[in-house]
């Protein structure tokens, strides 16, 4: 045959050559293979570098904001427990408020109250005072006098309107004025009265024990004639002697002296309503 002619060592010389080149070629493929995988391999860790450094960053910044987080939670339970506590200081406040501003209306309405009972006094006091000046309006001053003070009428009546000397026994005249002094009474049935006799400080000798008497008696005549006479009811009337004891004038001359022999019908509105509102 033609190969066997072929000298062997040349064919086994061509066998090699081939394989050695079919053996470069993959070591070069391989070492080109392995190139690019050692480059991919660098650009992996770079990139899983990179990526751990922004993960460590997140993690940073993650950290710190649950640090702020944290701290902001506890500012607003700071907050919210100051708030509690305000939120209840004001309402104990605006209950002690509230209490404070109720008392005020009461003691309010209490002074307004008072006010009126007051000005409702005045204005009765006042309409008796213009009364009994027109019943009375016959008499001079130095027979009869009538007079408001302390929230009272004063009918100041002198002696010599009245009694005798060192009598209790009530005149013509001075029955005629007690007359037209009970119309008036008897028209201001809530009218109070006090009938109080007064002497000057001369001793008496007679009837009387002293002027201690002399006054009461005085009083109580002429309670007699308001209450009998002219039917003025006697549960309104208060009779009383003060002897010499509250003189309008010095007992040294004798017109002092006569000042001071008077007796006196003090008329008083009923303060019922004021005493209970005072004493609330």
């Amino acid at each position: 045959m033609y190969l066997s002619r072929i000298p062997l060592f040349l064919l086994f010389g061509g066998i090699l050559a081939f394989s050695s080149c079919v053996s470069k070629k993959k070591f070069t493929e391989a070492n080109m293979r392995i190139s690019s995988l050692t480059r991919s391999l660098g650009d992996t860790e770079s990139s899983l570098q990179t990526t751990r450094e922004t993960l460590q960053k997140t993690q940073e910044e993650l950290d710190q904001t649950k640090g702020a987080l944290s701290r902001e939670k506890e500012l607003t339970e700071t907050l919210n427990s100051r708030l509690s506590q305000a939120l209840s200081t004001s309402t104990s406040v605006q209950q002690q408020l509230t209490e404070k501003e109720r008392r005020l209306l009461e003691q309010q309405e209490r002074l307004d109250m008072l006010q009126s009972l007051l000005d409702e006094q005045r204005s009765v006091m006042a309409n008796l005072k213009a009364t009994v000046d027109r019943a009375l309006n016959q008499y001079r001053s130095d027979e009869l006098q009538v007079y408001e003070e302390d929230g009272k009428l004063y009918v100041s009546l002198q002696d010599k309107l009245l009694f005798p000397s060192g009598s209790a026994t009530v005149n013509r005249d001075g029955r005629e004025a007690l007359g037209k002094l009970s119309e008036v009474l008897n028209s201001n049935e809530e009218i109070q009265i006090m009938v109080e006799g007064h002497t000057d400080n001369v001793p008496i000798s007679g009837r009387f024990e002293d002027n201690w008497a002399l006054s009461t008696a005085r009083a109580t005549a002429i309670v007699r004639i308001l209450t009998q006479t002219y039917k003025v009811d006697p549960e309104r009337v208060i009779a009383s002697g003060r002897s010499y004891y509250y003189p309008k004038a010095p007992n040294d001359s004798a017109e002092g002296r006569a000042r001071n022999r008077r007796t006196e019908i003090i008329l008083t509105p009923k303060l019922d309503e004021l005493f209970k509102l005072l004493g609330q």
